[in-house]
């Protein structure tokens, strides 16, 4: 589904990517994991096109490395970005259906019905403010806006970030749950461990390079992940 050959960013005279190479096939789910620093966000951005970068990215056997942000959602690549970045005056079904704002009525209003079936929480407070929800349930109005868009290829970035283990956990439930519907995900994860733990494949970013790839559970057992990045 993605393939990425070559790719470079840089912020000023500073490199942050260095050439990276890396794949997503339809289906799968692509942990990237490193130091803070390494380049994960802002590969990220790369792909969705709000950060400037050169090499070549192709999404379902289309070049899209000239295509603006908004071609790229219109195709099916959409990111949760870190922090969530909710909109925080605004209603949570108001942020939900702004994820939607590329599909007809009658599509936002299924989708809509299967994001709040994934997050009953997300219904009980259509009405209220984002601005006013907990961490997590923000965390799920970022993720849930995002499926609005119905996403073939679903960036997330950080999306346990700040959040205390039992929300952690259903984050990741939720995570789970969209890998098993077939959605191919390419996770940004401080967290390696619980990344690696339900990734098919991973791969280990340093100052902007892949330094190692594998399977999760290869990665999970590999001596210098272990030590780097499990504390083990």
């Amino acid at each position: 589904m993605l393939k990425v050959s070559g790719l470079e960013a840089r912020y000023g005279r500073i490199p942050a990517l260095r050439g990276i190479d890396l794949a997503v096939s339809a289906g799968e789910l692509v942990a990237l994991v490193g130091a803070n620093g390494a380049g994960k966000s802002t590969l990220l951005k790369a792909l969705s096109g709000v950060q400037a970068a050169s090499g070549t990215v192709v999404f379902q056997d289309q070049e899209i490395q000239a295509l603006p942000p908004e071609r790229r959602v219109a195709m099916g690549m959409v990111q949760v970005p870190e922090g969530r970045q909710v909109f925080g005056p605004l209603a949570v079904e108001v942020n939900l259906r702004l994820g939607a704002y590329r599909r007809g009525r009658a599509r936002a209003e299924a989708t809509l019905a299967r994001v709040y079936a994934m997050f009953p929480v997300l219904a009980e407070r259509r009405k209220q403010a984002a601005g006013t929800l907990s961490g997590g349930e923000q965390q799920m109005l970022a993720l849930g806006r995002a499926l609005m868009a119905e996403p073939r290829l679903l960036l997330l970035d950080e999306p346990s970030m700040g959040l205390a283990p039992r929300l952690v956990a259903e984050i990741f439930s939720a995570i789970r749950r969209l890998r098993a519907a077939d959605t191919a995900l390419l996770l940004v994860e401080q967290n390696a461990a619980a990344a690696l733990a339900i990734a098919d494949r991973g791969y280990v970013l340093e100052t902007g390079r892949v330094v190692l790839a594998g399977t999760g559970a290869e990665l999970l057992a590999d001596a210098s992940v272990r030590s780097a990045y499990l504390g083990l």
